[in-house]
């Protein structure tokens, strides 16, 4: 077995859809980002590519090549998950942790779920995301952007 933890951070920009864990969330802001700016996304593919000791998502999807620009992350993900497979690593579960103050994200999380177990190739039940705030403190409790962690498990 072999734990792994990613974390992703990305300040709001006007003019971008907010996405997070595939699903287009309505606000009036989106995530700056050379990707499509999925905090969630990105914290989990750090995390499984943590796990296998292949380096951070940035050596995989340098934000230096245009083949990635607005890419939709899960692209990125289920591209993470065949180098997994091909070194004979299965996920076993995910836990992820969304910090922001606004929007309210409780209404998405299912989707977010249901997105995620799709990519990964198990079942929603071994997937949990939650969202919190930081009571106003820090980038995220101002309003600034949203950040994300994540930790999996992976087994050989």
């Amino acid at each position: 077995m072999r734990i792994g933890h990613g974390f992703d951070a990305h300040r709001f920009e006007e003019g971008r859809p907010l996405i997070l864990g595939g699903v287009t969330i309505p606000y009036e802001q989106g995530l700056a980002a050379h990707s499509d700016g999925d905090v969630l996304v990105h914290a989990l593919c750090d995390a499984l590519i943590g796990a296998a000791a292949l380096g951070d998502i940035g050596k995989h999807f340098p934000d230096s090549d245009v083949e990635f620009k607005n890419i939709d992350s899960r692209i990125l993900l289920r591209d993470v998950i065949d180098k997994l497979e091909a070194r004979s690593f299965s996920v076993s579960n995910v836990d992820v942790t969304v910090i922001a103050q606004r929007p309210k994200l409780s209404g998405y999380i299912e989707e977010m779920k249901i997105n995620i177990a799709d990519d990964l190739g198990i079942d929603s039940q071994r997937i949990n995301i939650k969202a919190t705030t930081t009571e106003g403190m820090g980038f995220e409790g101002r309003g600034e952007g949203i950040s994300a962690h994540a930790v999996v498990l992976l087994i050989e």
